[in-house]
């Protein structure tokens, strides 16, 4: 097969593939409404969070718990860390939190779920279908 064949063949290989669209969406991830008060930070919107992520408000308290090092606890719709902890490193944490387990890596939408596999799980992705393997938090 010569070059040129070749190319021909690869151009319409190509254009026969749905076009994904580059921008991202409109999804923003939301801040984190922290309140510290003594030696205990909280996160007053853990609800709203959960429900923008789609991911229950145990398995995000449980990342930032590991992510942070200490512990935490679910009261009401709100997270209580223990420690004192600045609004930057808890939007970093939720942000990363975002981008491994939320946002697809191919597409850039956050219509994914999780699903639970041997050693990690699998993010897959509702909008384009891709599937890939991501650690458990």
């Amino acid at each position: 097969m010569s070059e040129e064949q070749y190319e021909k063949l690869l151009e319409s290989a190509f254009s026969k593939l749905p076009q994904l669209s580059k921008e991202k969406s409109d999804f923003v991830i939301p801040r984190a409404d922290v309140l510290t008060q003594g030696t205990k930070t909280m996160i007053r919107n853990m609800a709203a969070i959960a429900d923008r992520a789609r991911r229950k408000q145990d398995d995000i308290a449980r990342y930032v718990s590991k992510e942070l090092s200490v512990p935490v606890s679910l009261e009401e719709g709100r997270l209580i860390i223990n420690g004192k902890f600045s609004q930057d490193d808890i939007d970093r944490r939720i942000n990363k939190y975002f981008e491994m387990y939320v946002i697809c890596k191919e597409c850039h939408k956050p219509d994914t779920h999780l699903e639970n596999a041997e050693k990690g799980m699998y993010l897959v992705c509702e909008a384009c279908g891709a599937r890939y393997w991501v650690k458990n938090y």
